[in-house]
């Protein structure tokens, strides 16, 4: 089912945190709203769910028109970040809790809180408490208490800050195949690109209550439609330059340049004089960030082992073909 804001806006008191919002998401589709902490992500979720009440505009589910249906009433599965289970119920019973608000009973409850235990693999652990288990466990149940109510809509927000790095890396791909085994439309709520990118079909980046872009991650990645989507995207992060750094022939309107990591290193040739400023170690890279004489950084992804060590000279050239250029407004050109 395909979901629609059409000029979405809502106030806090005399504070408008969005307004004039306008976003479909496809039947079927994964999409991360993607920001900084106070952009408006988890109140345009919450707004989805119910849990907010819009100001101005409307929402469809479908083609149908639940501006003013309540929460109770909208068939949609949230998942928040701390879980929210019921510590004195079981697995079973924190399950099934959906299904009693809505009088589901006997063979049919029993039927559907296994069926969708197994989906999430934690058949095994129905009879234990919230506090016996996991932190990527207590996921697994706050998604399977989700998706038991057979919802039109999965809502995830920010649902693996609380894990660890292993955990959270599993837990995306198990939220990505109960989507696409479910074949449920969803929205990812994170301010982790790495997540959205990772395992959303298109990413809505926000800021200041605004959907500055949408597309595909790796359109997004390679065509942002000015600096700050540039400079948000991306792992190392995008290093931006002066245009008078580069030896190169640019627009009058051009005012910076960014170059990504791994477009930037010896493998290019040379064009860039500069000091290793600092070497990180990640396994099967490193990360160099390169002091230029106008006292800019320029990041660099290396094979590990490279040799490369702070306070080395370098003379590194880039890739011309992937540069992106920036006005003084920070709009790509």
């Amino acid at each position: 089912m395909k979901l629609e804001l059409h000029n979405f806006s809502k106030n806090f008191g005399d504070i408008s945190v969005i307004k004039n919002m306008n976003l479909k998401i496809e039947s079927g589709q994964m999409l991360a709203l993607l920001g900084p902490s106070g952009c408006g992500k988890s109140t345009t979720l919450l707004a989805i769910c119910g849990i907010h009440r819009i100001d101005g505009g409307y929402l469809l589910f479908g083609e149908r028109d639940v501006t003013d249906v309540p929460s109770q009433k909208r068939n949609v599965g949230v998942v928040f970040q701390n879980y929210a289970l019921y510590p004195h119920m079981s697995v079973y019973d924190n399950i099934a809790f959906p299904l009693k608000v809505q009088k589901t009973s006997g063979d049919e409850l029993d039927r559907r809180v296994r069926k969708f235990a197994e989906l999430v693999r934690i058949e095994s652990l129905l009879n234990r408490r919230p506090a016996h288990l996991s932190g990527g466990q207590q996921q697994r149940v706050a998604l399977a208490r989700a998706l038991v109510r057979e919802p039109d809509f999965l809502l995830l927000d920010e649902p693996l800050a609380n894990l660890d790095a292993k955990l959270r890396l599993e837990m995306r791909s198990e939220i990505r195949r109960l989507q696409q085994e479910t074949g449920l439309t969803a929205v990812l709520v994170t301010h982790d690109q790495v997540e959205a990118m990772s395992i959303c079909d298109k990413i809505a980046i926000m800021n200041n209550g605004k959907i500055v872009q949408i597309d595909q991650p790796k359109d997004m990645y390679k065509s942002p439609v000015d600096k700050f989507v540039a400079g948000f995207l991306g792992n190392p992060p995008i290093s931006f330059v002066d245009r008078s750094t580069l030896p190169l022939e640019l627009g009058k309107n051009t005012i910076e340049v960014g170059i990504r990591p791994e477009h930037f290193g010896p493998q290019f040739g040379t064009g860039l004089q500069g000091k290793v400023h600092f070497v990180e170690a990640q396994g099967r890279e490193e990360l160099v960030e390169v002091a230029l004489p106008s006292g800019e950084i320029v990041r660099s992804v290396q094979p590990s082992n490279a040799g490369f060590y702070k306070g080395m000279d370098i003379d590194w050239g880039f890739d011309e073909n992937h540069l992106l250029f920036f006005d003084r407004a920070g709009t790509r050109i």
